[in-house]
């Protein structure tokens, strides 16, 4: 039944590609486990005793309790579409309880190192220039995801109306103001990406100077680079911009809902991650302005 499951994951749950090769592989692996350890091939009359032994075979072979977590999600999944057709009655994993992980703290970049990069540096005055400088901005100032702005379209950008329409994890659609900063950079970039040969033929905002759809490797790399320059953190990407932007939200007073709104997050829950230094903040401010602090 796992073909039947990732077509479910593709058509009806609309995961992304990227998401259905993780659960398929991970199912592969458990497969393989499963007939070199116990000699069973059916991944349908597993019971927990077996998926036990491939946690702890996991454990074992020094992968980390977050990305078991990750594989035994996988097959939870796997497990539930069974119950959910009705070839199988009980989920394995029902009882089963995820292992304990270190709390991952993202460090955001601080304001003076977002101004530095964004107003002080000396970005190219050419396509490649132009593109760099409104990539950073986009990302900080929208905080979508790196596949979102990968997959940015001409026509979810409206100037008119200074909005930018995104489409988010499972298709789900959001729609996000447009600083009017923001503005200047994509007028800034339009004009020298007008001059690609063939551009026409692109319906992405953004794009390599060929005239094709950029990469992740691309942006990850674009974002490296200026801040490896104003920055001193082991940890610089996409997703740092995306949680420096909700974090100095957060600072300013920014409403928890709101940013979940901007974020495309499905619950709160995943945008109280970004809490923890938005909490330290105030406790700063909460220390040197109360008048028992210093007491």
């Amino acid at each position: 039944m796992v073909k039947e499951f990732i077509t479910y994951l593709e058509l009806e749950k609309n995961y992304s590609r990227h998401t259905v090769i993780a659960y398929e592989k991970d199912l592969a692996e458990f497969l393989a486990f499963c007939v070199a350890s116990f000699d069973m091939s059916d991944l349908n009359q597993v019971q927990y005793v077996v998926i036990r032994s491939w946690i702890v075979s996991l454990s074992e072979n020094g992968l980390s309790n977050r990305s078991i977590n990750r594989k035994i999600a996988s097959l939870k999944s796997y497990y539930r579409f069974l119950q959910k057709i009705g070839e199988k009655v009980t989920n394995p994993l029902n009882k089963h309880k995820a292992l304990k992980t270190a709390k991952k703290v993202e460090i955001p970049f601080s304001e003076l190192e977002m101004d530095t990069v964004l107003s002080n540096f000396g970005y190219t005055n050419n396509f490649e220039g132009k593109r760099d400088q409104l990539m950073i901005q986009l990302l900080y100032a929208t905080g979508i995801r790196r596949a979102e702005l990968i997959n940015l379209k001409l026509s979810d950008i409206d100037l008119e109306t200074k909005s930018i329409k995104v489409l988010g994890k499972r298709n789900k659609e959001r729609i996000i103001p447009m600083l009017i900063s923001l503005q200047g950079c994509f007028l800034d970039y339009y004009k020298e990406r007008d001059k690609i040969e063939n551009i026409e033929k692109s319906r992405y905002v953004f794009v390599s100077s060929s005239g094709n759809k950029i990469y992740e490797t691309l942006v990850y790399r674009t974002i490296t680079k200026y801040f490896n320059e104003v920055s001193s953190k082991l940890k610089k990407s996409p997703h740092i911009l995306r949680h420096t932007f909700a974090t100095h939200l957060l600072n300013k007073g920014a409403d928890l809902n709101s940013v979940k709104e901007l974020l495309g997050h499905s619950s709160l829950a995943s945008t109280q991650v970004y809490t923890h230094n938005s909490i330290a903040e105030l406790k700063k401010v909460h220390a040197s302005a109360h008048p028992r602090a210093k007491k």
